[in-house]
């Protein structure tokens, strides 16, 4: 597969995204011009638009030290630059995680770096990134090849530090020093120079929004819990990497048991295994068979290691396909095992992220689109029914007109009724929707974060942390399950509210949008299950129990912030358009009412008005039907799957948004 092919996979996504902004722009406009539209509806279109120019695709990179996981990044990406970008010589080579993206609101390619000495702040890398200030920045000559692997290189650098200083920082761990790390005269020991970094520059894959994570092995990953709690889970795709000439070690089984299981429990997709270096076996005194075999197995026996289908391990060689790109040599690129990998893992991403699209930006379009198509139905539904009433008063006397006007006056009193009725519920809404929203509130978290960082002060033992966290937790559950029991004390209301509607006045049965916290719940126990592991660990058994808390609050109050900021994200939006489709049909039904009344007011001075009536009634119900077709076309586009070519039907169904 040559590269170019490798940039089609990303394209088809963002040909797809790009694509649908422009419809959901296109529609917009056209609801504007046919004032179809509301502030409210307004304002959510934009705000999903913007998650949209926003969405990015990750792939991290997962292996213990020497598994090629660099070489294997510079084979799938950089080749076009005819070397090795990323260092990838023997040894240990990326001593931190690194982000390689494409920052088009820099004024140049970079390279930033947060050093290592930032692990003593209380302060998570996710907010670090907010802070420039706190990074070494180095500019990024991306025309000299040479320059740009020279750079890139800084995320190899170490430190000599003493191991007061290493315990101080949680990066000693006197079980995994290797011969020579310690110096017997000083106690020095060598660590990573580096904590972070993130490297910008104008690749053809990361201008259309690839994010490529790579992390260093199982010790950094163990001692960097936003690693695990944050990054990784909110990839779209990880490649795990093993070496054929080593099996799979038992530092592997532990980073796979760790900090992998728990994506599979929560990704359909996205998680497959490389096995690489696979050209270790191509022994040249045996025959292409027997080398198909060896290496066969050797892929039964690693997904045995982990547990997974044979179909889940992908034999690759890094180095070979780096070089048979750099060659244009395509029978050593195919013999490599490269391009089945990149197919596997694109068609295993594109899905995934095409559906976490489809279940949180576009199923806020899709209510809109819904929504605006719901109240086009009843403005049809309306005007059909006026059709059949003013046919039916043709040739009849002014008694029976004056009757229907009669009837017509009552409905409107009995609307006006409800429509009080209505208003005392929003107020006991808007009650319960405050207390839902302050369960789910970031201050709230704070508060139980304060008060169980007081009940672990001076109980730094083992089982006074776990005390400490079972209190948070519990804590977090409560709030989390008083908030769902709220949300559904709304939805029975809501319910209630459409029923008296539907049963007073015919409106359209509507089942109403539910909120519920089962997500965020879960997010949690996941949370507390990699906090437990990361608690347990050896490396953090033999670090400073002082630091360990530390750094275990950061990660997890940094993760925890986001799950509730996320819920009382969506609680609040949820409770602003909850009401959003009976309110659409009550305006309607208001209008449809006012309509009829001044028909008949007309119809009573001038039968002639009828004729004329039913005529402007085919009009509007043709204009409603063209409009019904072109709301349905908007919901086609929006469950549209990524092609790998430019959609040519895209361009007939715009046209028929005027």
């Amino acid at each position: 597969m040559q590269p170019d092919q490798l940039i089609q996979h990303v394209s088809a996504y963002n040909r797809w995204k790009h694509d649908l902004i422009q419809k959901i722009n296109a529609y917009q406009s056209w609801l504007d011009a046919h004032k179809l539209s509301n502030p409210e509806d307004d304002l959510r279109v934009y705000e999903a638009l913007n998650a949209l120019e926003a969405d990015r695709l990750t792939l991290a990179f997962v292996a213990e030290f020497s598994r090629g996981k660099s070489e294997l990044i510079n084979s799938l990406f950089f080749a076009d630059y005819k070397r090795r970008l990323l260092p990838s010589q023997a040894g240990r080579t990326t001593m931190c995680p690194t982000e390689l993206l494409y920052d088009d609101s820099a004024t140049g390619p970079y390279i930033r770096l947060l050093p290592i000495e930032s692990r003593k702040q209380n302060t998570s890398v996710a907010e670090l990134k907010k802070s420039v200030i706190e990074w070494t920045s180095i500019p990024l000559d991306t025309s000299s090849a040479d320059h740009m692997a020279e750079s890139f290189a800084e995320v190899t650098q170490t430190k000599r530090v003493t191991i007061e200083e290493a315990r101080e920082l949680g990066l000693y761990d006197p079980d995994k020093l290797s011969p020579g790390d310690v110096n017997a005269s000083d106690s020095h020991i060598d660590i990573p120079k580096w904590r972070h970094a993130i490297i910008s520059f104008p690749h053809p894959l990361l201008e259309q929004g690839l994010v490529v994570l790579d992390t260093p092995g199982l010790n950094a990953l163990g001692t960097e819990p936003e690693l695990t709690l944050n990054m990784l889970p909110d990839a779209q795709g990880i490649v795990f990497v093993l070496a054929a000439d080593t099996g799979v070690t038992q530092s592997d089984k532990e980073m796979w048991r760790e900090h992998l299981q728990t994506y599979r429990k929560s990704h359909s997709n996205g998680l497959l295994v490389a096995l690489n270096k696979i050209d270790m076996l191509w022994d040249e005194l045996n025959d292409a068979d027997t080398i198909r075999m060896d290496i066969a197995k050797q892929c039964r026996d690693t997904a045995k290691d982990l547990g997974i289908p044979d179909s889940q391990v992908f034999p690759v060689s890094a180095q070979k396909g780096l070089l048979a790109k750099v060659k244009d040599d395509d029978q050593l690129l195919q013999k490599s095992g490269m391009p089945k990998l990149v197919e596997a893992l694109f068609h295993d991403v594109l899905p995934e992220k095409q559906e976490i699209i489809r279940n949180s930006v576009l199923s806020e379009i899709t209510s809109i689109v819904n929504s605006t198509r719901m109240m086009i139905d009843t403005r049809l539904r309306e005007a059909r029914q006026q059709q059949e009433e003013l046919q039916k008063l043709s040739g009849k006397n002014a008694t029976v007109i004056e009757h229907l006007l009669k009837k017509t006056r009552d409905e409107q009193v009995l609307y006006n009724k409800n429509v009080e009725k209505l208003q005392t519920s929003r107020r006991i809404l808007d009650r319960y929707t405050r207390e839902l929203l302050s369960c789910l509130d970031v201050n709230t978290l704070d508060n139980l974060v304060a008060e169980t960082r007081k009940a672990m002060t001076g109980s730094w033992t083992t089982v006074g942390m776990k005390k400490g966290m079972k209190i948070f937790f519990d804590n977090v559950h409560g709030n989390i399950t008083d908030a769902s029991s709220k949300a559904e004390n709304i939805r029975k209301i809501i319910i209630s509210i459409f029923e008296k509607f539907h049963a007073d006045h015919g409106f359209e049965k509507i089942e109403p949008k539910v909120f519920t916290t089962m997500k965020y719940t879960n997010e949690m126990n996941r949370l507390y299950d990699e906090a437990e592991e990361f608690r347990t660990s050896p490396v953090t058994t033999m670090t400073e129990q002082s630091f360990v808390v530390k750094k275990f609050f950061i990660g997890l109050v940094s993760h925890a912030r986001n799950v509730f900021f996320k819920a009382h994200q969506d609680g609040s939006s949820w409770s602003k358009a909850v009401l959003a489709p009976i309110i659409v049909q009550i305006k309607e039904h208001k209008k449809s009412i006012e309509t009829r009344l001044e028909t008949l007011r007309k119809i009573s001075q001038s039968r002639e008005t009828i004729e004329s009536r039913i005529q402007k009634l085919d009009q509007i119900c043709a204009e409603l039907d063209s409009q019904i077709e072109i709301i349905d076309n908007m919901l086609d586009i929006i469950q549209k799957p990524v092609e790998e070519e430019p959609p040519q039907e895209m361009g007939k169904v715009i046209g028929r948004i005027p």
